[in-house]
């Protein structure tokens, strides 16, 4: 583990309206006590070449010490049973396995009082009884079922380690078997847990892999029996056996996960759920921290709508914790809407980057820089774009925790021309430009949009997002929709944007889970059969694979995608169009955006384009496309068909571009697209004037006329 990091800490909720409380937590390892202040987030870019970090002292002032103290946490799925259960006759721990890392330290697969079933260090099966070990002494390969059992006859005074292939048709091979002579007293109430140990209420010795079915035998018969597959989208492990010991999912484990006893012949959980009877658990799972409240702050009714952020000082050290201020619901308070992607903040949330280098801290400290990175801190828990220790892919997402990279000041990368930032610093981008040019706004952010559907955002006359609106729910998106096809201005100013499908939990607040199934560029790529959300049953991967390409929405969906580089636009039609010629009104030129603070061109990076068989719609206006990209920029894979051909059936050359369009709805809605993950870091270029920034001004001017 690395350094502790002095000063951290998270909120219980991103956003919020009036009256709403949000809970602040803080770890500090300081001696001394610290300072909360509020202060609202104009500019979270600290690059002294753009506009700088700009904050605010909030309208309602907040400044606060609390008493320092430190907050542990413990990463690591399992599944706590709260009832002991009693240990009778001969018992017996029986389960379906599917390790998938041999780590050199005793995995737990069941534990039950003084006797456990695990794989040993070596990678063997052993159990435990009292203190005694056992062991198979034949190593399990990883990724293959085997069907597992511990069993002890105080009679016989024998204990027999049993393990054995098993699959869809039922176990077979070689079933390799141990018996030793032992004696224990039989032990009383034994405390129970599945996927780990329990020690002083603590929980160690993690499983690595699924397990299904996990069985406790008294004699012949089933004391307890737990059915992953039952409730699969909650966090309730079912006990069908008689004493109905059910019990608690810990940290969210992946769910929905194909079992011992599946085929292919079904693709979704919810049509046979009994291919789907397995956890797969990880020793660095982590949902919630689970720190106490040090302090809570209400949203006063007169707070402005905007970005702000929790300042937390102790001598040298400081923290930032933003959260969101939307407006009273169905009170707007001006006739512009930016909405804030916080499902993809999350999914990105601790995003440790593969190429990080301990060298680009420097030049970040003479930036002033926030001086902490994911990918030196990996116990808080990693994202979704990386993997669990055991190989697999991260597919659940939190903001309950800290997030090094939701801070002011984060910088993601320490290459390229610009200040170099996506997510949250990139967005700010366009807050800082709405405020220099006078624009009057409300936040609204993707968990209203998700909770309350076009509700969230009736009233508005325009739209935008920001750079990266990547990930979205059917209620989000059903919300877009419905906004700009009733009337409503929608300026979509990124590029890569609604393109994954997530789900959020039931009962879980903040949890988000993402399958990346077939195709998209991906971080990993889903087991097969995995394809489907366990929290809502639906098809997860691509919007585009579930009949809604970005293009149906914003005339524009990904296409191309290359380093940190930014292009330029090249103009495609005249000031003097009688239709579109308005949104050129004082732009010149025709090249666009070749220049910007992020990748150095307001074309880059990841591009969006127009395609009319994905649902752009036949009266687009093509205004600008890109071109100019560098020999890292390659199409997404859900374009490339063979090495020969591609799916729109063009040359691949002209598909690595970037298309700003503008398109009327029949309701009187309309919408304006820019095609481009770097467009919003040209509008602060040269003092926040230069064409990106007139042509942006024209469009919100016509949108809120």
């Amino acid at each position: 583990m690395s350094e502790q990091i002095p000063l951290l800490g998270y909120a219980d909720r991103l956003s919020g309206r009036p009256g709403d409380s949000i809970a602040f937590k803080v770890s500090s390892y300081l001696p001394e006590d610290y300072e909360a202040r509020l202060v609202r987030v104009i500019s979270a870019d600290p690059n002294p070449d753009g506009p700088g970090m700009i904050e605010e002292e909030a309208a309602a002032p907040f400044a606060v010490r609390y008493p320092s103290r430190p907050q542990p946490f413990y990463p690591g799925s399992y599944v706590r049973i709260d009832h002991s259960l009693t240990l009778a006759g001969a018992p017996a721990l029986e389960a379906v396995i599917w390790p998938t890392l041999i780590n050199g330290r005793d995995q737990v697969v069941m534990a039950a009082g003084d006797m456990a079933l695990m794989v040993l260090a070596d990678g063997s099966l052993g159990g435990t009884l009292g203190q005694h070990r056992f062991s198979t002494g034949v190593p399990l390969k990883i990724r293959h079922w085997y069907r597992v059992r511990f069993s002890y006859d105080p009679a016989a005074k024998q204990v027999v380690l049993v393990q054995r292939v098993t699959g869809p048709g039922g176990d077979f091979g070689e079933e390799i078997k141990r018996a030793a002579g032992v004696h224990i007293e039989p032990g009383g109430a034994a405390v129970v847990s599945i996927a780990a140990r329990l020690e002083d209420g603590r929980a160690c010795d993690f499983f690595n892999g699924k397990i299904e079915a996990p069985t406790i035998y008294a004699g012949q018969e089933i004391a307890a029996r737990w059915d992953f597959s039952e409730e699969i989208s909650a966090t309730v492990a079912r006990d069908v056996g008689p004493a109905g010991l059910h019990g608690e999912i810990v940290n969210l484990p992946a769910r929905g996960m194909t079992g011992a006893r599946w085929d292919g012949s079904e693709q979704c959980w919810r049509h046979a759920p009994g291919h789907y009877a397995a956890i797969h658990f990880h020793e660095d799972d982590i949902y919630d921290f689970g720190w106490e409240t040090d302090f809570s702050y209400t949203i006063p009714e007169d707070l402005p709508s905007g970005v702000y952020a929790m300042r937390l000082r102790c001598g040298q050290h400081e923290d930032a914790i933003p959260f969101f201020v939307c407006p009273p619901r169905g009170r707007p308070s001006a006739s512009l809407c930016v909405l804030i992607s916080t499902f993809t903040y999350a999914v990105y949330g601790n995003h440790a980057r593969p190429d990080f280098s301990a060298e680009w801290k420097d030049e970040f400290a003479r930036w002033g820089a926030y001086p902490h990175n994911p990918a030196e801190h990996q116990e808080y828990g990693l994202s979704t774009y990386n993997y669990h220790s055991d190989g697999s892919g991260i597919c659940h997402a939190s903001h309950r925790r800290p997030l090094f990279n939701l801070r002011p000041g984060y910088v993601t990368f320490g290459y390229g021309p610009g200040s170099r930032h996506r997510h949250f610093q990139a967005d700010s981008h366009l807050w800082a430009w709405l405020h220099r040019k006078g624009y009057a706004y409300d936040i609204v952010t993707d968990q209203e949009l998700h909770d309350d559907g076009a509700d969230a955002i009736r009233g508005y006359k325009a739209l935008v997002t920001g750079s990266h609106p990547e990930y979205h729910t059917a209620e989000t998106l059903d919300a877009l929709q419905g906004y700009r096809d009733t009337g409503g201005k929608l300026a979509y100013l990124g590029g890569n944007g609604f393109y994954w499908r997530v789900a959020l939990h039931c009962n879980e607040p903040g949890a988000i889970e993402i399958r990346r199934a077939e195709a998209g560029i991906r971080a990993w790529a889903a087991e097969p059969g995995e394809y489907y959300n366990a929290f809502d049953g639906a098809y997860g991967g691509l919007w585009r694979r579930n009949g809604r390409p970005p293009q149906a929405l914003a005339g524009v969906g990904f296409s191309a995608q290359g380093q940190f580089e930014g292009s330029y636009y090249r103009r495609k039609v005249a000031a003097d169009d009688p239709e579109v010629g308005w949104i050129f009104s004082n732009v010149d030129d025709e090249i666009i955006g070749d220049f910007g603070l992020s990748g150095g061109g307001a074309a880059g990076f990841e591009l969006d384009r127009a395609d009319p068989r994905l649902g752009t719609p036949d009266n687009v206006y093509v205004l600008a496309s890109s071109e100019g990209h560098g020999e890292s920029f390659v199409l997404v894979p859900e374009e490339v068909l063979t090495h020969i051909t591609v799916w729109p059936d063009e040359p691949k050359e002209d598909l690595l571009r970037a298309d700003m369009v503008y398109f009327e709805l029949p309701g009187g809605g309309a919408v304006f697209s820019t095609g481009s993950i770097t467009f919003c870091g040209s509008l602060p270029w040269n003092d926040f004037d230069n064409n990106v920034s007139t042509l942006l001004g024209n469009v919100l001017d016509r949108f809120l006329g």
